[in-house]
C-alpha cells in the first residue's frame, strides 16, 4: 500500500492547529495504568495491513500483561498521511504506516526499493529485509524523528492501463508517450523515464478521477491495491511484470520510542515482528483474491516477457555506478 508524497515543516504549524482542532491530546497515555500508543493510517479497513496492526495491538496488550495497547485509527480519522508523519514528528502521535518510496526522502538509501529489478523475487527480498543491512534501514530515520520498527509486505508493483480509451501495456515498447502516475518518488520518475513514458505523480485519492478523465493513460501498484482502489473499473489490463517490490514501513514517533523503558520496547517490537508474519499470510490470500475479482470484472491480466523491460532498464542500473545505492545493489544481488 501507499503514502503521499513528502513532508516538509512548513506544514508543522498547520498540522499543530489541527491537532488541536481534533482534541488530539496526547500520542500515548495513561489509562487506568494502561501505555496507550495511537496509530493513525488512512488504509481500509479490510486490507491485511490494517488487520496486522490490530493484531500487533492484541499482541502488546498480551505481551504486556495488560499494562500496554495500541489504538488503531484507520481511513483518515486522524489527518492525512502528511499530517500524521508531521504529527510523529512532533510527538503528537504515536505511529503510523508509510509506503517505502516516499521514505526516501527521509533515507536515501530506501531509494533502492523504487529501482526497478533489483529483487529477483519475494523470496530474495524478504532475505535482504530480514538482513542486517535492511533492518539498519529502519533506524536511518531518526535523524527526522522518526524510527522504523519493522517491514510489512506489499508485493511487487506492476502496470495497469487500456483505461478509457488509453491504449494497453503488454512491452516496454507500449510505455513510449503514456502518462504514468507515480508516487512521490524521484526514483520511481526515474523508472518511467527509462522505460519511455512520462512520469506523472498524482496523490492515490485523486487517481481513480485522474484515470478516468484520461489525466493519465495508465498506472502501477499491486493486486490488492488495484482491486481495494476499484481502479479495475476503469483500467481492464493488468500487466504483470512486477518492475518493484516496495514495502510498507511501520513508523513510531522516535520521542515517543524513547519515553518507553526497556521492557516496554522489548514488547512492542516482539509484537510487531509477529504480526510481519501475520500480515504477510493476509497478503499472499488477498492477492490471489484480487487477481480472481478483477478478472471476474473482465479485466485482462497478462503476464509478459519481464526480460524486456530488465533490459530497458539497465541503463537507469549503470547509472548509479560509483554513488553508494549502486555498491547496495550489488550487495543484494550477491545474497
Amino acid at each position: 500500500m501507499e503514502t503521499v508524497d513528502q513532508y516538509q515543516p512548513k506544514h508543522l504549524l498547520r498540522t499543530l492547529v489541527i491537532v488541536c482542532l481534533t482534541g488530539l491530546l496526547m500520542s500515548c497515555g495513561v489509562q487506568d495504568d494502561v501505555k496507550i500508543l495511537k496509530l493513525g493510517h488512512n488504509l481500509d479497513q479490510t486490507t491485511s495491513v490494517h488487520k496486522a496492526m490490530v493484531f500487533m495491538g492484541e499482541r502488546l496488550h498480551e505481551l504486556s500483561g495488560g499494562t500496554m495497547r495500541v489504538d488503531v485509527y484507520p481511513s483518515g480519522q486522524l489527518g492525512s498521511e502528511r499530517e500524521l508523519i508531521e504529527l510523529l514528528q512532533v510527538g503528537s502521535l504515536a505511529m503510523t504506516k508509510v509506503s517505502a518510496s516516499p521514505m526516501e526522502g527521509f533515507v536515501p538509501e530506501m531509494r533502492i526499493f523504487s529501482i526497478p529489478y533489483v529483487f529477483r523475487d519475494e523470496e530474495h527480498l524478504w532475505r535482504f529485509l530480514e538482513s542486517d543491512i535492511g533492518k539498519g534501514m529502519l533506524a536511518k530515520g531518526e535523524a527526522k524523528r522518526l524510527r522504523g520498527i519493522g517491514y510489512y509486505d506489499a508485493g511487487s508493483r506492476s502496470f495497469y492501463s487500456q483505461c478509457g480509451t488509453g491504449k494497453p501495456i503488454r512491452t516496454p515498447s507500449d510505455l513510449s508517450g503514456l502518462k504514468v502516475r507515480v508516487q512521490e518518488s524521484q526514483t520511481s520518475v526515474r523508472m518511467i523515464q527509462a522505460l519511455g513514458g512520462s512520469a506523472t505523480p498524482i496523490s492515490w485519492g485523486e487517481l481513480y478521477t485522474a484515470l478516468q478523465q484520461g489525466v493519465v493513460d495508465a498506472a502501477e501498484n499491486n493486486p490488492p491495491s488495484f482491486y481495494l482502489s476499484k481502479h479495475f473499473e476503469v483500467c481492464k489490463l493488468f500487466t504483470i511484470d512486477e518492475h518493484t517490490s516496495v514495502p510498507d514501513v511501520m513508523l513510531i514517533s522516535s520521542y515517543v520510542w524513547s519515553t518507553l523503558n526497556e521492557q516496554q520496547q522489548v514488547w512492542l517490537q516482539q509484537a510487531m515482528d509477529e504480526s510481519v508474519d501475520f500480515q504477510r499470510e493476509l497478503w499472499a490470500q488477498d492477492t490471489e483474491e484480487a487477481l480472481a475479482a478483477v478478472q471476474a470484472a473482465d479485466v485482462e491480466v497478462v503476464y509478459p516477457d519481464k526480460t524486456l523491460f530488465q533490459e530497458q532498464v539497465k541503463s537507469m542500473h549503470e547509472s548509479y555506478r560509483g554513488e553508494p545505492i549502486y555498491d547496495l545493489m550489488q550487495r543484494i544481488n550477491d545474497m
